[in-house]
C-alpha cells in the first residue's frame, strides 16, 4: 500500500510504500481500549495518601468511661467520626495501579491505530524535514502552514487541530523549533504508543520515520 508524500512547501512529492502488517491492520476497539487504559493506569503515581485512625497521632486515652454518664461509648478521639480523627476509605499510597499487557497486544493495538490514521487520511508523510535556520519556531510553523493550508477539512475547522510529530531519531534543533507551537507534540518514532496517537488527531513524520517504525515494531 502507498500513501502520498509531501515536501515542506505542502506540494506532493511522490508516494511512500507502507507495510500492510503495520499500516493495514483491522481495528479491534476492545483491544485498543484495554491497552489505552493500561497505559493511563501505569502513568498514575499513586502518591495520594491520607492517614487512617491507626496513623493519626494521639487518641491513646479513652475519652470517658464506658457506662453511667449518658453518652455514647467511644474508645478513641482518633476515630473517623471525630474531628481530627483518621480518614475512612481515603486514598493510600499502598495501592498499586499497574496493569500488565503482553507485548504482542501492545504492538497489535499500535498497528491498529496507525492503520486508522492511514484509513482516515490523518497520516501525513514528508519527504524530508530540514530547517534552514535550526531551532527557529517561525520556520517550523511555516512548514506546518504549508502542509495544512490546502486541506479543506482543517481550514473549515474553528479550532486548531492537534499534531503529533514523529521523528526517526532525536533532533534537538527540531524539538526546540516546535516545542512552543500550540497543539503540537514531538516524539521519536521508536517511542510511539497508543495513548499519544489517540490524544493527537494528525500524525506527521518524515518518510525515514516510517522505516524506523517498521524496524522497531516488526522484530
Amino acid at each position: 500500500m502507498k500513501i502520498d508524500t509531501y515536501n515542506q512547501k505542502g506540494e506532493k512529492a511522490g508516494q511512500t510504500e507502507l507495510c500492510p502488517e503495520v499500516f493495514g491492520v483491522k481495528l479491534n476497539q476492545d483491544l485498543v481500549h484495554q491497552v489505552a487504559v493500561s497505559q493511563m493506569a501505569n502513568q498514575r503515581q499513586g502518591t495520594a495518601h491520607v492517614k487512617d485512625r491507626g496513623e493519626v497521632s494521639g487518641g491513646g486515652k479513652k475519652p470517658w468511661r464506658q457506662k453511667g454518664i449518658g453518652r455514647a461509648r467511644h474508645g478513641s478521639t482518633r476515630s473517623p467520626i471525630w474531628r481530627g480523627g483518621g480518614a475512612a476509605f481515603g486514598p493510600t499510597n499502598e495501592k498499586n495501579f499497574k496493569k500488565i499487557i503482553p507485548k504482542k497486544m501492545r504492538k497489535k493495538a499500535l498497528f491498529m491505530i496507525l492503520s486508522e490514521k492511514v484509513k482516515n487520511n490523518l497520516l501525513l508523510i514528508l519527504d524530508s524535514l530540514e530547517l534552514e535556520n535550526p531551532s527557529k519556531t517561525k520556520m517550523m510553523k511555516q512548514v506546518l502552514d504549508n502542509l495544512f493550508e490546502k486541506n479543506q477539512e482543517i481550514k473549515k475547522s474553528r479550532k486548531p487541530e492537534t499534531i503529533l510529530l514523529a521523528l526517526p531519531e532525536k533532533d534537538e534543533n527540531i524539538f526546540r523549533a516546535a516545542r512552543n507551537i500550540s497543539k503540537v507534540a514531538i516524539i521519536e518514532a521508536r517511542n510511539l504508543n497508543v495513548l499519544d496517537l489517540l490524544n493527537y488527531k494528525y500524525l506527521l513524520m518524515p518518510k525515514e520515520a516510517v522505516k524506523k517504525i517498521e524496524e522497531t515494531f516488526l522484530k
